[in-house]
């Protein structure tokens, strides 16, 4: 037995990691059953729009990797990414969204994975990611939310994304090319 406090192997912090993620997930399990705190959601930038997602619909947030360009492909979809071993395929929402000039990520820009809960091995770019944000806490106008510092955030639902046909289908229609 050792006398002071052992430092950590990766696969126990990996472990203890889980263990924290699974914590965090029944608190906002509880909190939407009205039985907790207040429904945190991820606050991130893509583009020039500020997004808030539901924390059950976001994996991973990872530091950008090398993509694999894929042919044929629509503009906003920007490759795949080797994400610890499972192959993601990467969007420019922005794009996806028709904004105009999206800006290539700087060194603050974040891959955000899709929860393995959605069934799609995707993640966006965010240009930055604010982390979390209590969203009962924001005042309404119209589909979006005001923090108290005069921000806007639009609610972003992955869930209601994956659904869409259009976002489903990243090949080019041959019609496209001609």
């Amino acid at each position: 037995m050792s006398g002071g406090p052992a430092r950590l192997d990766p696969a126990a912090r990996r472990t203890r990691l889980r263990e924290y993620q699974e914590q965090l997930l029944e608190r906002m399990q509880a909190a939407k059953g009205g039985g907790g705190a207040p429904i945190q959601q991820l606050g991130m930038q893509v583009g020039a729009t500020r997004y808030l997602l539901d924390l059950l619909e976001a994996g991973e947030i990872v530091s950008p990797v090398a993509l694999a360009r894929v042919p044929l492909t629509q503009p906003w979809y920007l490759g795949l990414a080797n994400v610890r071993g499972t192959l993601v395929g990467v969007i420019d929402l922005a794009r996806y969204l028709g904004e105009e000039g999206a800006a290539s990520p700087g060194a603050s820009a974040r891959f955000v994975t899709f929860a393995p809960t959605l069934g799609v091995n995707c993640a966006l770019v965010a240009e930055r990611v604010y982390g979390l944000r209590q969203a009962s806490s924001m005042q309404r106008e119209g589909e979006a939310l005001r923090d108290a510092d005069g921000n806007l955030w639009t609610p972003l639902s992955l869930a209601a994304l994956v659904r869409e046909e259009r976002f489903l289908q990243v090949a080019l229609d041959h019609l496209d090319n001609q």
